[in-house]
């Protein structure tokens, strides 16, 4: 009999690279779960899954899951888009839906790992540190912070672990369609700015083009999401290198690849919410999970470049 694991939001950037991953793993059966609204089936095309068009909080889903029909739980669905102001909306889709799946696995006590986000920091000093400065800017991180304070109160009560893996700036392959659904908003800076580069504009940065992210590979977020298929208790990590990159580093790296010098347009930044520095303390994804991250934002480009000038949208899973 083969393992089933579920994953909801898995035609997304993230669930849809998970997805590859695991379903290349022998004795494992993946079942997807996406309402559409931001994933794409072309994430799918390669991805040997059973798929079902529905929502995270589908109450027969729910039933499955309390029912003891799944090994593992891979939570990534959610409203991605960091810019949408509707409260009501976002807490119901990302917040509210998380808290029915954690009650339908605690009846089975299946592990559920779920994707929360560096968020939840804001504009606290880096580096970013579990349980310390944990004051959003917008309600998208208030959100991701809302279901780590659910999932807190949920890991008394529940056999299996729950794992929550906060992303910092995750790119890589499979992240196209964003651009495409989103009005070229949600997709990372890496590749709109590759976009842009590519097509002989020129790239255009927030004044000065100075503020740090922390950005993570997409092979490594599969990696830890992986990892914590066999985490031994619950907890939150975040999930980043641990390194902050400049906007501009990423031009030049960018540049680097492409053969070219881009002319960075420097524009005034409308957001007041807006993030300059994010790094990730990484102790607790090392600890629990036995998990670093072995791209750095050189290889990283490099290997996504490649990707994108072979044509390949689709997702690569993790490692390699």
């Amino acid at each position: 009999m083969s393992e089933r694991v579920l994953i909801t939001g898995g035609a997304g950037f993230i669930g849809a690279n998970l997805a590859f991953a695991l379903s290349r793993q022998p004795g494992i059966d993946v079942v997807v779960v996406d309402d559409f609204s931001s994933g794409d089936w072309r994430n799918l095309r390669e991805i040997d899954c059973e798929l079902r068009a529905a929502d995270c909080d589908d109450p027969a889903l729910l039933d499955e899951i309390a029912d003891g029909a799944y090994a593992t739980i891979f939570h990534q669905a959610a409203i991605t888009d960091t810019t949408v102001l509707d409260q009501r909306r976002m807490l119901e889709i990302n917040t509210n839906a998380f808290a029915g799946i954690l009650e339908a696995a605690s009846c089975s006590g299946t592990r559920v790992v779920y994707a929360s986000s560096a968020g939840v920091y804001g504009n606290a000093p880096a580096p970013n540190r579990i349980g310390e400065g944990e004051q959003p800017e917008n309600v998208y991180g208030f959100s991701k912070l809302a279901m780590d304070r659910v999932a807190r109160r949920w890991h008394e009560r529940s056999e299996a672990p729950i794992i929550g893996l906060r992303y910092f700036n995750v790119y890589g392959p499979g992240e196209h369609h964003k651009n495409e659904k989103s009005g070229n908003k949600t997709a990372s800076m890496i590749l709109q700015l590759y976009e842009q580069i590519r097509v002989g504009k020129r790239p255009r940065l927030f004044k000065y083009g100075e503020q740090k992210r922390d950005f993570v590979y997409i092979r490594d977020v599969v990696d830890a999401n992986l990892a914590a298929m066999e985490a031994p208790r619950s907890g939150v990590c975040n999930i980043g290198t641990g390194q902050a990159r400049t906007f501009n580093d990423i031009v030049r790296l960018l540049g680097e690849q492409l053969g070219c010098k881009p002319d960075i347009e420097y524009f005034d930044n409308p957001y007041a919410f807006y993030q300059t520095h994010t790094e990730a303390d990484t102790r607790e994804a090392s600890e629990l999970l036995g998990w670093k991250a072995r791209w750095s934002l050189e290889k990283g480009i490099a290997d996504y470049v490649r990707h994108l000038e072979l044509g390949e949208r689709g997702p690569v899973g993790g490692s390699a």
